[in-house]
């Protein structure tokens, strides 16, 4: 607590002055009073309650008057505020939905731990939009670009591998992930394209896709999912599904091309606990700008000082006219 106007405390002499003034008056006896032989009746009596509480009115009015010096001064309290302001980042997350995804060499396979992994990304960043493409031999927005944290994770956990036709169409993956953010005013605009294969369909090439992500400024990290030499995939025979080893084809020279061209960096995920590394990396690297503007915000204490005086003045009037009078 502080005052605005602390000279005004100087005017707390004057109650004491009067103090010191009533104290004399008391002490000297400049009372009327009575000269008497004996004193004897009135000290075995002693003093009454009525006597003592006949000073009461003037503790109460130099009270009254302590507190309203004290409400002119103005008290006031003051606390600092800190006021963040956060910018977000655009991020939009195209997956690989091929069924090469449903290769077992991550548990229980690829497409399932991406899954999962980019659900723990997205939890991880409140303030951000995100949206979510996936691509095959095709490509399609799952999820326009939103803040809705509940429904972007329900259609993450919608997403599967016979959605669209098979195939690997990256180009057309990325460049229905950068039409989704083009126009966005956000001061970062970011693409993770995750795949686990070899660009073979689709009408746009990836390099073209990476020109347009880089005139409008958006960051593409690419991610590459397989183990190294071979893998273990789901094939359909004549005796039902079997599982198979085959080798792992991703290629991470255009991958490699991809994010450098567009200010990203590329990452080879061959396991879970890699991928999730991945994804913790591009965490730290992708933050969220804030501001922290610090401000004070002050409070009037003056009107419980002058309501604690009122209440002094309303008490002395009570005392005089309820108990004062009955005094002899």
């Amino acid at each position: 607590m502080f005052f605005e106007y602390p000279k005004l405390l100087w005017l707390l002499l004057v109650p004491f002055l009067l103090v010191l003034r009533y104290l004399y008056i008391e002490i000297a006896d400049r009372r009327p009073h009575l000269r008497v032989s004996k004193a004897t009746p009135w000290k075995a009596g002693g003093k009454s309650v009525l006597d003592i509480v006949r000073h009461l009115p003037f503790l109460l009015r130099i009270a009254a008057l302590c507190l309203l010096v004290v409400a002119i001064a103005r008290p006031r309290s003051s606390r600092k505020v800190e006021r963040i302001d956060t910018e977000g980042i655009d991020i939009v997350l195209a997956m690989d939905v091929s069924t090469s995804m449903l290769a077992r060499d991550f548990t229980p396979d690829r497409i399932s731990a991406a899954k999962d992994i980019a659900i723990e990304f997205i939890s991880q960043r409140p303030s951000d939009r995100m949206g979510i493409v996936v691509f095959a031999g095709e490509s399609y927005t799952q999820c326009p670009l939103t803040t809705d944290r509940a429904t972007l994770i329900n259609l993450m956990k919608e997403i599967s591998t016979d959605l669209i036709e098979d195939g690997t169409a990256i180009g057309n993956g990325l460049a229905t992930a950068v039409a989704r953010m083009k126009d966005s005013d956000a001061k970062s605009r970011v693409v993770i394209l995750l795949t686990d294969g070899v660009n073979n369909s689709g009408e746009v090439s990836p390099e073209t896709a990476a020109e347009i992500a880089k005139i409008y400024g958006i960051r593409v990290y690419t991610i590459g999912v397989g183990a190294n030499g071979e893998a273990p995939y789901p094939v359909m025979t004549p005796w039902g599904v079997q599982v198979q080893n085959m080798k792992v084809e991703i290629d991470e020279k255009l991958l490699n091309s991809i994010a450098s061209a567009t200010g990203g960096r590329y990452f080879r995920a061959t396991d879970n606990t890699k991928l999730s590394e991945i994804y913790s990396e591009i965490n730290k690297m992708e933050k969220a700008r804030t501001t922290v503007d610090s401000f004070p915000v002050y409070k009037e204490l003056f009107l419980g000082y002058a309501l604690a005086a009122l209440a002094c003045l309303l008490l002395e009037m009570l005392i005089k006219v309820l108990v004062l009078r009955r005094l002899p």
